[in-house]
């Protein structure tokens, strides 16, 4: 299947995306297809990257982000932020089985399972979530900051799994099955 908008190439990038795709192809040491739809805006590849690195900087493991992001992943039904995100996870730390059970909301770590499960009620209900559910978050040992970057973290892989699925970006990760129909 074929992308539903281009996948912008060095010949045709928009000039005010090249800096940006220059610095994604630093990061990965490739263009990820992901980027180069999103590329066709420079507007939005300039949120993207942006939200990336904010996050990247915050407060919460790389292993955490990964997590919550194949979680997120799975429940939107996105091949491709599932099988990145996996990747991710494994090179932050994660075993496999840690990140097959992130992918369906489960953890072994009672404060890592917390989070998971926020992030997929955020999800499921539109954010509607309730003085339990953040009282939750605490109870595990989260502060105010880390609950808002969890939920910066949530959004921003909606962006992701919404422009992947959207748009029929083509996989360029390896592969990992979706447990959930989304």
């Amino acid at each position: 299947m074929n992308a539903r908008v281009s996948l912008v190439s060095a010949t045709d990038t928009p000039d005010a995306s090249r800096a940006l795709l220059d610095a994604v192809h630093g990061a990965f040491g490739a263009t990820p297809n992901m980027f180069r739809a999103v590329a066709n805006s420079p507007a939005a590849l300039q949120a993207m990257w942006g939200f990336f690195g904010a996050l990247g900087g915050g407060s919460l493991p790389a292993k955490l982000a990964e997590q919550i992001a194949v979680a997120v992943a799975d429940r939107n039904g996105c091949e491709y932020c599932l099988a990145a995100h996996t990747m991710l996870g494994r090179k932050a730390g994660a075993s496999a089985a840690e990140m097959s059970a992130a992918q369906a909301g489960e953890s072994a770590d009672p404060a890592t399972a917390a989070v998971l499960g926020f992030a997929l009620k955020l999800v499921a209900q539109r954010g509607q979530v309730g003085d339990a559910d953040v009282a939750a978050l605490r109870a595990a040992g989260f502060g105010d900051g880390q609950i808002v970057e969890i939920l910066a973290h949530v959004a921003l892989n909606l962006f992701t799994n919404y422009v992947n699925v959207a748009f029929a970006v083509p996989v360029d990760f390896p592969a990992v099955k979706l447990r959930s129909a989304a």
